[in-house]
C-alpha cells in the first residue's frame, strides 16, 4: 500500500533522480537528494529489493531500522534490470530524468546496456552519478570495493584508534557515507554546468578518494618532512588541550582549548591563570609538544568537581567543552529538541520513528522529511502509469515475466 504522498518541496523538486545502487554508497546520495526534494525513484529487484532492507543490529518484528532512514523520500519501483525488457523501460524513463545513480562494480551497468554513453544518446542532458571503490578508471578500478576498504587505502584506518592497538574503525560506514556526500555535491555542480552548457556529464565518486579528501595535511606531511602521522587515541598531534577528561563523578567532559586565547580562558577557570604566561604552555606549539604533562594538568583539576557545576563553570568561561552524546543522550537534550534536529515519523510497523532532519539547513528553500522508506515495489504502479503510459493489462504482464 502507498503511503500517503506529501508534496515535493525544496530546492530540487523539479530534478527526476533514478537511483540504481544498493546498500549504502549510492543511496545515501538518493537519500541526500531527496531530502532537498528531488524526485527519487529507487530501482530494486522484484521480490529482494536492497539488503539494506534486512540489515541493522536491531530489527524489531524482523524489520529493519536503517532502511527507514536510507530510504526515506524515495519512491520503489521494482525492475530486473538484467533483462532487455527491464532496461528497455529504464531506457523510457531516462528520457526525462535528470540524474542517474549507481554504485555497482565498474563495467556493469555497460553489461546491462544502461552506460553513459548509451543512456546520454537517448538524454544527452543526463547526469550520471557513478559510486565505487576506485573510480572507473585504473588498475583497481574493476575490484570489488566496500567502504571498509576505502578507508583503509584512503589512509583513515591507519590513523584511527590507539597506538598500542591494530587500526580501528569507525562505528558508522563512513567511508560510503564520505563517497555518496561527495557524489552529492557533484551531481549538484553538474546540474549546475548544465544550465549554461545544457549538456550532462558523468560524476566519478571513489571511495578511497572520498576519504582521502578527508586527510588532512598528512600525504603533504609525508612528502615534505618525511612525517607519517599515527594513532594518537583520543588526541590530535600537537593539538593541545583537546581531549576528554574524566570528573569528579567519574563522568566525562570533552574539552577543547586549544587555541592561545581559549587556553587562557581555561587557565583562569582553573584558578590557574599562571599557565596562560608558562613558557611549556603558552603557545599552541608549546602545548602540542608538552601535551602529555599538560592534559594531566588539567585531569587533576577536573577529578575534583562534578560534570555539571564543570560545564557550567567552563561556559562561563567561554571555554569549548561537551558531553559524549549516545542516541539516549541526543534524545533528551534541549538543544537538539529545539532545531528539531531529530524528527518523528509515522511508520507502518512501528506506529513512528525518530531519525536525524534534514542538514544543512536553508533559511528560502529548506528541505523535508515527507516519508520513512517504502515499501519494496510501492510505486511501481504509479511510476509505470503516470510516466510510461503502461496499461494496467501490460502491468501484469510485466509482474507475470518477473520483469517489473
Amino acid at each position: 500500500m502507498e503511503q500517503a504522498e506529501e508534496p515535493r518541496q525544496g530546492p530540487l523538486s523539479n530534478i527526476r533522480v533514478l537511483e540504481m545502487g544498493q546498500l549504502l554508497a549510492g543511496p545515501f546520495c538518493g537519500q541526500l537528494l531527496a531530502d532537498f526534494g528531488a524526485e527519487v525513484i529507487k530501482c530494486e529487484q522484484p521480490g529482494s529489493g536492497d539488503p539494506l532492507r534486512v540489515w541493522g543490529q536491531e530489527k524489531p518484528y524482523g524489520k529493519s531500522l536503517w532502511w527507514p532512514v536510507v530510504g526515506r523520500n524515495k519512491k520503489s519501483l521494482t525492475i530486473n534490470l538484467r533483462t532487455a525488457e527491464g532496461q528497455a523501460l529504464i531506457h523510457e524513463l531516462v528520457r526525462d530524468t535528470d540524474i542517474v545513480i549507481e554504485n555497482f562494480r565498474p563495467g556493469t551497468m555497460e553489461r546491462w546496456n544502461l552506460g553513459y554513453e548509451t543512456l546520454r544518446k537517448i538524454n544527452p542532458r543526463l547526469i550520471m552519478v557513478r559510486v565505487s571503490g576506485y573510480g572507473q578508471t585504473g588498475p583497481y578500478s574493476a575490484r570489488a570495493g566496500y567502504g571498509a576498504i576505502g578507508e583503509a587505502m584512503g589512509g583513515l584506518r591507519y590513523v584511527v584508534g590507539d597506538p598500542s592497538t591494530p587500526p580501528s574503525r569507525m562505528g558508522i560506514s563512513i567511508g560510503d557515507e564520505l563517497a555518496a556526500t561527495y557524489a552529492c555535491i557533484g551531481a549538484l555542480m553538474a546540474l549546475h554546468h548544465r544550465q549554461t552548457s545544457g549538456e550532462g556529464q558523468v560524476v566519478d565518486s571513489a571511495i578511497y578518494e572520498a576519504v582521502l579528501a578527508m586527510m588532512e595535511s598528512t600525504v603533504s606531511e609525508y612528502d615534505v618532512a618525511g612525517y607519517v602521522r599515527e594513532r594518537t587515541g583520543a588526541t590530535l598531534p600537537n593539538v593541545s588541550p583537546s581531549n576528554v577528561f574524566r570528573t569528579r563523578d567519574d563522568k566525562m567532559l570533552l574539552i577543547a582549548a586549544n587555541q592561545d586565547t581559549v587556553f587562557r580562558r581555561l587557565a583562569a577557570a582553573m584558578g590557574r591563570p599562571e599557565l596562560a604566561e608558562d613558557p611549556r604552555y603558552a603557545t599552541h606549539a608549546a602545548r602540542g609538544t608538552n601535551m602529555r604533562e599538560l592534559d594531566g594538568l588539567i585531569e587533576e583539576w577536573t577529578r575534583t568537581v562534578d560534570l555539571e557545576p564543570l560545564q557550567d563553570l567552563l561556559e562561563d568561561h567561554g571555554v569549548p567543552c561537551g558531553l559524549i552524546y549516545s542516541a539516549a543522550d541526543m534524545l533528551k537534550d534541549p538543544h537538539f529538541a529545539a532545531r528539531e534536529a531529530i524528527v518523528e515519523l509515522p511508520h507502518r510497523d512501528f506506529g513512528s520513528i525518530k531519525m536525524q532532519n534534514v542538514a544543512p539547513r536553508l533559511s528560502e528553500t529548506p528541505g523535508k522529511l515527507r516519508h520513512v522508506g517504502p515499501e519494496l515495489g510501492e510505486h511501481t504502479e504509479q511510476i509505470l502509469r503516470d510516466l510510461l503510459s503502461v496499461t494496467p493489462e501490460r502491468l501484469g504482464e510485466l509482474r507475470e515475466n518477473g520483469i517489473v
